[in-house]
């Protein structure tokens, strides 16, 4: 087995403990090649990330295509969709290497604007510039006119990005195989826009207004600025990213465990 480990950034404090990590791997007959900015060659079984949710946003723009699938190993905060946490590593790697786990298909949302074509695991969204006090954005889905959104912004987030800035600002939770994008204002300046689903077959068409010279287009941690009247094309990517899960996890139990949802019913 080979495993090429992703570390951004690992704090110095952290640091025995990845190399813990990688003395119990080669002492179960593991190759590990770790790397910063560019996913080695060769075979990989999989890619660890050593990190927070951050830190898994960036290793899938490395890993791509390849089907290798991402173990987060959480030395960050949050970690909704990291996998495990600084504790029990010795234990998740016999779980690891005896098969104890499952892998998740993640969709991701592909993007073309200007000639530039580029994909996010979470969302893709439209900003106003800080001096402009509204930003109107025409929303098309399959070439049919839906609404003209009037606010800060608007995001179109994957079931994944679903947990992240769309729940932020009032959109569903979406399950990870629900095979739906959410649409979700941002800051709307009107109650009757509400979030709405559309499935992820569907393409969508984003026209920003005119009258801007300067807006700005995130995807996931990334953001760039547009000029006003830009069209943005989004659709479903057509490959995805393969996250692990252990034994026991499941989308809900990390909605308990990460977010605290229902933290407060009593069985």
């Amino acid at each position: 087995m080979k495993i090429a480990l992703y570390t951004e950034y690992v704090e110095s404090s952290d640091r025995p403990l990845l190399e813990s990590l990688v003395s119990a791997l080669a002492a179960r007959q593991v190759e590990t090649v770790e790397f910063i900015d560019q996913l080695p060659e060769g075979a990989f079984d999989f890619v660890f990330s050593f990190g927070g949710d951050g830190t898994i946003l960036s290793a899938v723009h490395l890993v791509v295509d390849t089907r290798i699938p991402i173990v987060g190993i959480n030395f960050g905060h949050l970690g909704f969709l990291t996998t495990v946490g600084k504790s029990g590593l010795d234990l998740f790697v016999d779980d690891l290497l005896a098969g104890r786990y499952t892998i998740e298909e993640r969709t991701l949302v592909h993007a073309r604007v200007d000639g530039m074509q580029s994909f996010a695991l979470n969302e893709v969204f439209v900003h106003r510039a800080e001096n402009v006090p509204l930003l109107r954005t025409d929303v098309y889905v399959d070439d049919e006119f839906v609404s003209t959104y009037s606010g800060d912004g608007l995001i179109v987030a994957t079931p994944t990005g679903s947990t992240a800035y769309s729940l932020s600002c009032g959109g569903p939770i979406l399950t990870p195989n629900s095979g739906c994008f959410v649409i979700t204002p941002i800051g709307a300046h009107s109650l009757t826009l509400r979030p709405f689903i559309v499935p992820d077959s569907a393409q969508i068409r984003l026209v920003t207004d005119i009258r801007h010279s300067t807006i700005y287009l995130g995807m996931d941690s990334r953001s760039q600025a547009l000029r006003g009247g830009t069209e943005i094309h989004l659709r479903r990517e057509d490959f995805t990213i393969r996250l692990v899960r252990m034994s026991g996890q499941n989308f809900f139990s990390a909605c308990h465990d990460k977010l605290h949802w229902g933290s407060d019913i009593r069985r």
